[in-house]
This record gives structure tokens, C-alpha cells and sequence, in this order.
């Protein structure tokens, strides 16, 4: 018997109820994150210094422009696709 097919709001819904299910059971939301965040820091420091030859502040000091460069991006295209969608002037 083939899975009942979802529309991909009915899909987000569904993945909706599954995150507050998950984050209403735990006790330390920080802690239950850590490992993702850090992965996501190391992401920046081996993305400027993929050789490791830099000293650990240019590392820390390039990698947080890396960084924020990233996170920029992510901000300017969420505003383009808004404003394509009518929902931004």
C-alpha cells in the first residue's frame, strides 16, 4: 500500500508538530544543539585555513568574516525571494 501523499504544506505542518514535539522533551535545548554549532564554527575556520597554517587569531579573525559573510548572504536572498513572492516592498 503506497504512503498517503502529502502536499508540501501538509509535509511542513507534519515536520512543524515533529520539532515542538522534540523540543518540548528536552531539558537542555542548548546543550542538545552544541554539537551542530560547533561543526558549523569549525565549518568557517576550515573554510579560510584549510591547512592550518595561520596563527589561531587571523584563523578566529577570518573565519568570523567568513562567517558573516554567510550569514549576509542568507539575508539578502531571503529578502529577494520575499520580495519576488510580493510579501516586502
Amino acid at each position: 500500500m503506497p504512503k498517503e501523499q502529502l502536499t508540501p504544506e501538509l509535509r511542513a505542518l507534519r515536520s512543524r508538530i515533529g520539532g515542538h514535539a522534540k523540543w518540548a522533551k528536552e531539558p537542555d535545548r542548548s546543550a542538545a544543539t552544541a554539537k551542530a554549532r560547533r561543526a558549523q564554527l569549525d565549518r568557517f575556520d576550515k573554510q579560510v585555513d584549510p591547512d592550518g597554517v595561520l596563527t589561531p587569531q587571523e584563523r578566529a579573525k577570518r573565519a568570523e568574516s567568513a562567517r558573516k559573510e554567510y550569514y549576509t548572504r542568507l539575508a539578502f536572498l531571503s529578502a529577494q525571494a520575499r520580495r519576488r513572492k510580493g510579501g516586502a516592498a
